[in-house]
C-alpha cells in the first residue's frame, strides 16, 4: 500500500512541475456548462454541490467503447464490471451499492424496479451522448428515491448541422462491429439517428456478447416553445459465466432487451416562468438461463414497466428563483420468479434559491414530498450554501436527507441460495459535504470536497453459515466518510498537452453494529481511487490519450490500469487504434468474475457533412 501511494505522490508532483512550466498565454477559457436539471438549472460555476462533467470531447478522446467504461475514469464513481465493453455494470457513488445511485436519461429516471442490476441496461451508445452529469452526494431532494448516495445524468445530443458517419471496429477475441449515424433537418424539425452493433467471442469461456443499440432523437421549435422525442432500444445477449452466486456456475447465459421512449415539452409562460414536462415509458425484459444449453433446467424471465409524466417550473422572482414541480410514475413487473407486482408512486417537489451579499452568498433549501403505495409517505428535505470568495473561489457545502426503498428482488427473489424478504424496510441516510471549487478560471476545473454519509436500516444480503441461503435485512448502519478531490486542465487546440485530468477519493467506511458471519454488498467499497489521463496532439488532427486508473478495494486486491488511444483524422477520414489493460494486469472489480487482460482493437469512421 505504502509502494502505491508513494506512486500517485509522484504522479502529482511530476504533473505540478508539468504545470509550472507552461506558458499562462496557452490556457484556454472553459465554457460554463448549465447543468440540465429539471427545476432551477444553474452553471456549473454556481452549483453548490460536487458535480463532474465529461463532454462531448473528452468521450470521442477517450478509449472507452462503452458507458461503463466512460464512467471508470470519473472519480467517486466505483463501476464494477463483470464483462467487458458494456455487457454488464453496477455503479455505486462514493462507497454506495448498486440500488442507490440513479441513472436518468436527459433527467428522466430510468433506473429498473426489479434491481440495480439493469441500471445501466441503457438504449445509448457513447455515441449519442452529448455530456455526462455526475452529481456526487444526496439528490433525492431533486430526483427522489434511490438518489441516495448521487446521480448520473445522461444528455443526448441532437446536432444542429446535417451529416452522414459510418465507422467499423475490429480486434481481439473476434471482436467486430459497425455504426451508421446521421442527422437531417426538415424545417423547424432536427433529426438524428443512429444504429450500433458489437459482438466479440470473448476473453474466457462463456463470455462471448452481441450488443445492438438502436437510438432517435428529434427537436422541434414552434415559436418559443420546444419538443424533443426521443426512442431507443437496445438487445443484449452475452455469456454470463460466473456472473452470478459463484463462480462454479460457469454456463449461465443471459438475454436483456430495454426499450426507453419519452417526449419533452418546454416553453416560457412569460418572462419570469418556464415550465418543462415529459411522459416517458421505460421497458426491460431480462432472461436469465442457468445452464445455456439446457434453457428448460433453471429460467427466470422478468419483465418490467415504467410508466411517468412529470411537470416541473421555475419561477424568478425578488426573492431569488423558485422551482416547483409533480412526478408521477406507474411501476408494473411480470415475472416467473418474483411474480406479478406493481407499486404508485408520486413526487411533489419545492426548492428556493436565495442570494445575499450583491449575489455572492447563496442558500437552497428545498425539500420533496414521496408516497409509495406499497410503502407510504417520506419527505426528504436539503438545503445548499454557497459563498463566492473571490471572482474565481467558491466554498460550498450541502445536506440532504434520503432513504431508498427495496428492489423487488430484495423483497420477493426465491432460488435454492438466495431467499427474498418481503418484512424489508426502507433504508435512509443524511449526509454532509463541504468543499471548494474553482470557478471560471482560464484552463481550469477543480474542487475538493469532505463528506459523511450516516446511513440506517441499510439493506444486505447476508448469511448466519457458508451453507445458509443469502437474505436481504435491515441488519446495519453503515457510516461512510471520505475525501474527494478532482482537478482538470485544458490549453489551446495548438498546444501538443491538450488537457490533463486528475482525480482522487479516499473512502472510510464502518457498519454501525456487528458484523453478520457473511455479508454481500456491505463493505465492498474502493479505500482508494486514484484517475489521471492525458491528451496529447502530436500534429494537427494526431492525438493521443491515455487513461491511468489505481484502485484499492477493501475486498480485493488493489491494481493499476492503463488504457489507451491514437487517432488520425485527415478531412473526412478517421483512422484510430485503441488498447485497454496495457500491461495485462490481472483483476477483478467483482469477487466472482475475472477481467479482461490486454485488449487491442482499431477502427476507421467517415463523416460526410
Amino acid at each position: 500500500m505504502k509502494k502505491n501511494l508513494q506512486f500517485i505522490f509522484l504522479f502529482c508532483l511530476a504533473f505540478g512541475q508539468l504545470l509550472a512550466q507552461t506558458n499562462p498565454d496557452t490556457l484556454l477559457q472553459l465554457p460554463d456548462v448549465e447543468v440540465a436539471e429539471r427545476r432551477i438549472s444553474l452553471p456549473m460555476s454556481e452549483q453548490d454541490r460536487s458535480i463532474i462533467v465529461i463532454g462531448r470531447k473528452q468521450i470521442e478522446l477517450a478509449p472507452a467503447a462503452s458507458l461503463n467504461a466512460l464512467l471508470q475514469y470519473c472519480a467517486g464513481v466505483d463501476v464494477r464490471q463483470r464483462g467487458a465493453n458494456g455487457v454488464q455494470a453496477d455503479i455505486g457513488i462514493r462507497g454506495s451499492g448498486f440500488d442507490q445511485v440513479l441513472v436518468l436519461v436527459n433527467g428522466i429516471k430510468v433506473s429498473d424496479l426489479q434491481t440495480g442490476h439493469h441500471s445501466l441496461n441503457l438504449p445509448v451508445d457513447i455515441e449519442n451522448i452529448e455530456r455526462i452529469e455526475v452529481l456526487k452526494g444526496p439528490s433525492a431532494r431533486i430526483f427522489g428515491q434511490n438518489a441516495f448516495a448521487g446521480a448520473i445524468n445522461i444528455v443526448t445530443r441532437t446536432p444542429d448541422e446535417p451529416f452522414f458517419k459510418a465507422q467499423v471496429t475490429a480486434g481481439q477475441n473476434g471482436l467486430w462491429g459497425g455504426k451508421l449515424s446521421g442527422a437531417a433537418a426538415t424545417g423547424k424539425l432536427k433529426h438524428y439517428l443512429s444504429a450500433t452493433y458489437d459482438e466479440s467471442d470473448g476473453y474466457r469461456y462463456n463470455s462471448d456478447y452481441r450488443i445492438a443499440n438502436y437510438f432517435y432523437q428529434n427537436e422541434l421549435q414552434t415559436g418559443d416553445a420546444k419538443w424533443q422525442a426521443l426512442a431507443g432500444l437496445t438487445t443484449r445477449r452475452f455469456g454470463a459465466n460466473g456472473f452470478y452466486a459463484s463462480p462454479d456456475f460457469k454456463e449461465q447465459h443471459e438475454n436483456v432487451e430495454t426499450s426507453f421512449t419519452s417526449l419533452k415539452f418546454q416553453r416560457p409562460l412569460s418572462s419570469k416562468a418556464f415550465l418543462k414536462s415529459c411522459a416517458y415509458w421505460r421497458r426491460n425484459e431480462d432472461e436469465y438461463i442457468l445452464l445455456r444449453n439446457d434453457p428448460s433446467y433453471y429460467r427466470n424471465l422478468h419483465t418490467t414497466n415504467n410508466f411517468g409524466a412529470d411537470a416541473n417550473l421555475s419561477i424568478s422572482t425578488g426573492w431569488g428563483q423558485t422551482g416547483i414541480g409533480l412526478d408521477i410514475n406507474r411501476l408494473l413487473l411480470s415475472s416467473t420468479n418474483l411474480g406479478d407486482r406493481n407499486r404508485n408512486v408520486v413526487s411533489l417537489f419545492a426548492e428556493q434559491r436565495l442570494q445575499f451579499l450583491q449575489q455572492r452568498l447563496s442558500l437552497t433549501p428545498g425539500i420533496q414530498f414521496n408516497y409509495y403505495s406499497d410503502f407510504g409517505a417520506n419527505l426528504l428535505p436539503g438545503i445548499d450554501l454557497g459563498l463566492q470568495l473571490t471572482p474565481k473561489l467558491r466554498v460550498f457545502a450541502n445536506w440532504g436527507y434520503t432513504y431508498r426503498v427495496p428492489t423487488f428482488t430484495d423483497l420477493y427473489y426465491a432460488d435454492p441460495n438466495n431467499l427474498g424478504n418481503p418484512d424489508l424496510n426502507p433504508e435512509f441516510a443524511q449526509t454532509w459535504e463541504a468543499g471548494l471549487k474553482t470557478t471560471r478560471w482560464a484552463g481550469i476545473e477543480a474542487q475538493a470536497s469532505y463528506f459523511i454519509r450516516l446511513g440506517t436500516d441499510i439493506i444486505d444480503w447476508t448469511k448466519a453459515a457458508a451453507t445458509d441461503p443469502w437474505m436481504p435485512a435491515n441488519l446495519i448502519g453503515l457510516n461512510v466518510q471520505g475525501i474527494d478531490f478532482n482537478f482538470a486542465k485544458q490549453w489551446q487546440p495548438s498546444s501538443l498537452l491538450q488537457r490533463i485530468d486528475l482525480g482522487y477519493t479516499y473512502l472510510h467506511a464502518k457498519t454501525q453494529d456487528t458484523d453478520p458471519q457473511f455479508s454481500r454488498y456491505a463493505l465492498e467499497n474502493l479505500r482508494h481511487q486514484f484517475i489521471a489521463s492525458v491528451v496529447l496532439r502530436y500534429l494537427p488532427g494526431l492525438t493521443h490519450s491515455f487513461q491511468y486508473r489505481y484502485c484499492n478495494r477493501v475486498n480485493l486486491e488493489d491494481y493499476h490500469l492503463l488504457d489507451s488511444r491514437i487517432s488520425y483524422t485527415w478531412k473526412k477520414l478517421t483512422v484510430f487504434m485503441e488498447a485497454t489493460n496495457l500491461f495485462d494486469v490481472k483483476y477483478r472489480e467483482t469477487n466472482l468474475v475475472p477481467m479482461p487482460g490486454r485488449w487491442l482493437k482499431g477502427g476507421i469512421s467517415y463523416v460526410l457533412r
